[in-house]
């Protein structure tokens, strides 16, 4: 017999899956390639499928991958990949105060489905609007289009050549509009995501190494000055 707790617990468990396909849709040819650049660097079909299952990080796969190929060092491709995932540690920060308090199981469990995606779906829950089941269908059901795009990369950069060179990266840049624009709701976030947007632009015309990371810090900078103003 199912109980009205069961019942509860799947429905929002489906609305959170429902919330997140809209981006799912806008990460499927992001998956695609970082599917398929795993087949060109070098990676059996395999080991290019276990990457997206357990790695679960598509900047970070993308990085790695290009690394393989270019036969970069095993310390460069770790600290190149930890510095890409390091915004992982500020959205854990962020949702603490609702993660937290859950059973280890569940800590350990959206932890591991941590993404920009989910980030962004269920950044603007308090604690208390916050639940558990809601943030696992966003997860899971991320998690899953996830490596089903990454598959159909994978089978796709065996049969189709120079899949990389259709135009599939700007999937990376428009799933990272779609996260941040609705965030845009105060002067602070405004401030932030301008002075990021700039200094990049600007950083990558004057070929700066690490401006993504400078653009990024400096972004972060303002916006928390904008905020201790606006607070003040």
């Amino acid at each position: 017999m199912v109980s009205e707790s069961d019942v509860t617990n799947w429905h929002h468990f489906r609305r959170g899956a429902l919330d997140v396909f809209p981006l799912c849709l806008a990460v499927m040819p992001w998956g695609l390639l970082a599917g398929s650049f795993a087949i060109e660097s070098g990676l059996e079909p395999l080991q290019a499928q276990a990457m997206s299952a357990v790695v679960f990080a598509g900047a970070a796969q993308l990085a790695a991958t290009g690394l393989m190929k270019a036969d970069a060092s095993f310390w460069v491709l770790m600290l190149t990949t930890l510095i890409i995932t390091s915004r992982h540690l500020l959205y854990s920060l962020s949702m603490r105060d609702r993660i937290s308090p859950l059973p280890l199981r569940w800590r350990l469990g959206l932890g591991f489905l941590l993404t920009d995606e989910l980030f962004a779906v269920t950044a603007h829950q308090t604690p208390t609007m916050f639940n558990r089941w809601y943030a696992l269908g966003v997860g899971l059901w991320f998690y899953l289009c996830w490596n089903v795009a990454s598959f159909v990369g994978i089978v796709a950069g065996e049969l189709i050549p120079d899949l990389d060179n259709i135009g599939l990266e700007f999937a990376i840049a428009a799933t990272f509009i779609a996260i941040v624009v609705p965030t845009i709701k105060n002067m602070p976030v405004l401030m932030t995501v301008l002075t990021a947007m700039t200094l990049s632009v600007f950083f990558e015309l004057i070929h700066l190494e690490g401006g993504m990371m400078v653009a990024s810090l400096v972004a972060m900078a303002v916006g928390f000055f904008c905020h201790q103003v606006r607070v003040k």
